[in-house]
């Protein structure tokens, strides 16, 4: 074996890192301020903690779904980068301001009529402590105001993604940080109603955020319009939402498959927290300690994979298939190797972070234990994280959603099931077995990835 393949040269390094940095930035902003914000909340107490959280599961199935959305449409814009064709990305733009319409009109709509029913899937007995009704409330009311950041939202992600894909990270960049920076000052002031602002605790959380997506919006939108010279394919973007037949057609087959991956995907990971939650409050609260702590550690590989999508994606679209292996290879390499580094970083913090929060022992221990489990397996998901960015850049979106959303429902899902509801195994083991099921992801990313089925051109003419 050559060795030597799986490292680059000091170019290739500035070349990723040039990509990768500004979204490792962007995204460590905001994963920190989303620790700081989740503590905020724990300090109010668990039962508001555990609603934010249950809340936060159901907005999370929404802004997967945007991203898948957007993903397939991405393909296209990212080859129309490395081709020059800014034609072709006004129309991508377009077809993604489509889809986001279509989204949110289908988020309000659930999340606005049924949303005590989705939370009260996630609320169980089980633990020593917690408030099933108290949480119930809290969690409605948080969600009943955060339906306003929806379409807010889903349009700025419209414009940082078509950036990204054009080359452009540093303006999504400062758009999401200072707009997580904007919900961190906001959400001092009014959970803990301070320099005269009203103490309004969950409610306040939800107001903050909702001012940080309009802000996120603005910064973006502003940018992206103003400078013309540099980004001609947002000219006349309003103008109408009409593409070309032929390339929507080609979207939605390609993109189709992203959609159904990503909103299968989250509702699956919904799934998994509602199969923890059978063992009480406490579950739940440490699933929200530990998801929040570990996602700071994880921007390092999700960073990097969109850097795959990225680089791999000009790369195919230039029709340079030979480089974009030899690129991708070198890609995954640096993720996985940089994730041994950051898992033991989390390892370490794993006892530490937990105790910062105003909760029950029980909650913290749980959370301690469920932080070291992550932090061992996260070379394992960096990898599969790049397997499936990998296989997204050439197209191959139909084997992305089986290597993906079809994974977590045919095996993580029925696994977590059967634990949670016949036999009394501990949370803490259930958590290891179904964390450790991406092991065997692995090996199918390692077989799909080497077939080089995905080095392919899709905007070639």
């Amino acid at each position: 074996m050559n060795i030597k393949r799986f490292f680059g040269d000091k170019n290739f390094y500035k070349t990723v890192l040039a990509i990768a940095v500004p979204v490792m930035i962007q995204s460590g902003i905001t994963q920190f301020v989303s620790v700081l914000d989740n503590l905020m909340v724990g300090r109010i107490g668990t039962e508001q903690m555990s609603g934010v959280a249950i809340s936060n599961q159901l907005i999370f199935v929404f802004n997967l779904c945007i991203f898948g959305g957007l993903s397939g449409a991405g393909i296209f814009g990212a080859q129309f980068a490395g081709k020059g064709d800014s034609d072709g990305i006004r129309h991508v733009f377009r077809f993604k301001l489509i889809v986001c319409i279509l989204i949110c009109a289908l988020g309000l709509l659930v999340l606005g009529f049924a949303n005590e029913p989705l939370i009260n899937l996630f609320l169980h007995e089980g633990s020593a402590e917690g408030n099933l009704v108290a949480t119930l409330n809290y969690g409605k009311d948080y969600l009943l105001i955060m339906l306003i950041g929806l379409a807010p939202y889903a349009l700025a992600q419209c414009y940082a993604s078509t950036l990204r894909e054009s080359g452009e990270t540093v303006i999504p960049m400062i758009g999401s940080g200072s707009a997580v920076l904007i919900n961190l000052v906001f959400n001092y002031l009014l959970i803990f109603g301070k320099l005269g602002f009203p103490e309004l605790g969950v409610n306040g959380a939800a107001i903050a955020t909702v001012i940080s997506r309009f802000a996120e919006l603005a910064i973006m939108g502003i940018w992206a319009h103003v400078r013309r010279d540099r980004f001609p394919f947002f000219s006349d973007a309003y103008r109408s939402l009409r593409l070309p037949r032929s390339l929507a057609r080609d979207i939605i087959i390609k993109g189709m498959p992203l959609l159904a991956n990503e909103t299968l995907w989250s509702a699956g990971m919904s799934m998994l927290t509602q199969c923890y939650s059978t063992r009480g409050l406490a579950a739940i609260a440490a699933i929200n300690i530990t998801g929040t702590v570990s996602n700071l550690f994880n921007v390092v590989y999700m960073s990097i994979g969109s850097s795959i999508g990225i680089i791999v994606g000009n790369l195919l679209g230039a029709n340079k298939l030979d480089e974009a292996r030899e690129t991708d290879t070198k890609i995954i390499s640096m993720s996985v190797l940089g994730c041994f580094i950051f898992g033991g970083l989390l390892a370490i913090s794993s006892g530490l972070i937990p105790q910062l929060y105003n909760t029950t022992d029980e909650v913290k221990g749980l959370a301690t234990s469920f932080l070291l489990i992550c932090a061992v397996m996260m070379p394992f998901h960096a990898f599969t994280h790049a397997c499936y960015f990998t296989l997204r850049s050439g197209g191959q979106t139909r084997i992305t959603m089986l290597f993906d959303s079809c994974y977590v429902w045919i095996i993580c899902i029925p696994v977590a099931y059967v634990l949670s509801r016949f036999t009394s195994i501990d949370i803490v083991s259930m958590y290891f077995i179904c964390t450790a099921l991406e092991l065997i992801k692995c090996v199918i990313g390692f077989f799909f990835i080497k077939s080089g089925k995905w080095m392919k051109n899709i905007v070639k003419t």
